[in-house]
């Protein structure tokens, strides 16, 4: 017979396993783990499994019987919550510099409501609030040219 202490480390390691599930991009995996270690938690808990061959089979059936039920739930409903515009769709935008920027030089420019490092790669200098095109997109920097 384990420990009954045993029940709160379950519950403890349930709850682990869904803090890691929200630090991490693990796909909905580890949340499944963690579910089936607070109902093995409660169950030993309330001494429905006492044993610890029990108490790992009703873990083990918990965990993966929730991961196969609802992991592609979740999948979906995720999803679908709606539809993300890769940065690289910037390219094309109209921007305007927030200060003048001589050609080749880098300054901030407004875009989408957001202020974004660029460079001048054009020829010619931008004013400020004059009108250009954003021509690439390189980290989180923005190349653009006069209009």
């Amino acid at each position: 017979m384990m420990h009954p202490m045993a029940s709160w480390m379950w519950l403890a390691g349930g709850l682990a396993l869904l803090a890691v599930e929200l630090a991490t991009p693990s796909g909905f995996f580890v949340m499944f783990f963690g579910i089936g270690a607070l109902l093995t938690g409660l169950a030993a808990g309330a001494g429905l499994v006492t044993g610890q061959v029990s108490q790992w089979t009703l873990f083990t059936v918990a965990s993966l019987l929730s991961l196969l039920l609802f992991r592609g739930k979740i999948q979906k409903r995720v999803e679908r919550s709606g539809p993300f515009l890769p940065v690289d769709s910037l390219v094309g935008e109209i921007a305007l510099p927030v200060e003048a920027m001589a050609a080749g030089a880098v300054g901030r420019v407004e875009l989408r409501g957001s202020n974004w490092e660029a460079r001048n790669e054009g020829d010619t200098p931008l004013g400020a609030n004059q009108r250009c095109r954003v021509t690439r997109v390189s980290g989180l920097q923005l190349g653009v040219v006069a209009e």
